[in-house]
């Protein structure tokens, strides 16, 4: 059984960077640090010491690929957040969440979870019913936004959207879902209150997409593959800060590419992260450290036994 709090709380060290580019389009290209967690590896990219924004992405966490055991199950107990979105993207498998505003829904591959967490909100992820007892594939990520300045303390809220309406886009080698944004006249149905930019691409061998420097910071995650960009590759499980300057044309190499960027508007502040709570301010997260500690957050209906222990230190 796979317990703990496995995408919000990875147990392992933050990322590094990688070794530094000859590419001007790369300003810093990050080397997740992974973790196995009862056979599902999870590599997280940021926050890493670097780097800890790019756009309002202030945590990035891939997980998997990998197929759990019979014996083995997603068990990511209750826990609670502040000041961020949550949004969790599978590429495969299934996981339930469920909340403390009562919400239960269960994720499949292509749909987006955004969870808000404002002021407070606790939440818990777990294998469905239906499929424990049996292999399990699992694959995805797990981003986190930081709210601005004036919706950190907003109130907790969720939303569900089903893949069939992200929209969808192709051409020649290529196939695009645009996640969240704006891109090219399209326009996600998943809202947020920044200007964001997150976007699923798949290329074949040797297909060519260019991404325009019209937001303000940018980022590519390579899933899978590898991409040239200005004669340099760059391999699967490497984050790119990319530089603002200038559109950037990634090519994919002989085995094609799968690659989620992502970026958007700088925010105006800084960000503090510990355990699961971003905020302006170190006090707010002392606060909410108090606040867990000693029950003062609401609970997840229907998964009340468990809870997620505050780390020490």
């Amino acid at each position: 059984m796979t317990k703990g709090n496995l995408m919000s709380f990875f147990p392992g060290q933050d990322p590094e960077p990688g070794d530094a580019s000859a590419c001007d389009a790369v300003e810093l290209l990050i080397v997740p640090r992974t973790s196995d967690i009862g056979g599902l590896e999870v590599r997280r990219a940021l926050p890493s010491a670097k780097r800890r924004l790019v756009g309002p992405f202030i945590f990035f966490d891939r997980m998997g690929p990998a197929v759990l055991k019979a014996d083995a199950a997603l068990d990511v107990r209750p826990h609670p957040h502040i000041g961020l979105s949550t949004v969790t993207y599978l590429f495969d498998g299934q996981i339930t969440h469920k909340d403390s505003l009562g919400n239960d829904m269960v994720i499949q591959p292509g749909d987006i979870n955004l969870m808000t967490a404002g002021r407070g909100i606790v939440h818990s992820e777990r294998s469905p019913e239906k499929l424990r007892g049996h292999p399990q594939a699992i694959s995805g990520l797990q981003t986190w936004l930081a709210l601005p300045d004036q919706m950190e303390e907003t109130d907790p809220s969720f939303a569900h959207t089903e893949a069939g309406v992200m929209p969808e886009f192709s051409q020649a080698g290529l196939q695009g879902r645009l996640v969240i944004g704006t891109y090219e006249g399209m326009v996600s149905p998943v809202k947020v209150p920044t200007g964001t930019l997150y976007l699923d691409i798949k290329l074949d061998p040797g297909a060519r997409f260019s991404l325009a420097p019209k937001w303000e910071e940018r980022a590519a995650y390579v899933l899978s593959g590898t991409v040239t960009v200005a004669g340099t590759t760059f391999e699967a499980d490497q984050l790119l800060v990319l530089s603002p300057r200038d559109a950037i044309l990634f090519e994919a190499g002989p085995l094609g590419a799968h690659v989620m960027f992502f970026g958007g508007d700088a925010l105006n502040s800084q960000r503090y992260i510990w355990w699961n709570f971003v905020s302006s301010s170190k006090e707010r997260i002392e606060q909410a450290k108090e606040e867990w500690k000693t029950g003062r957050f609401d609970i997840v209906p229907g998964d009340e036994e468990e809870f997620v222990p505050l780390p020490q230190g």
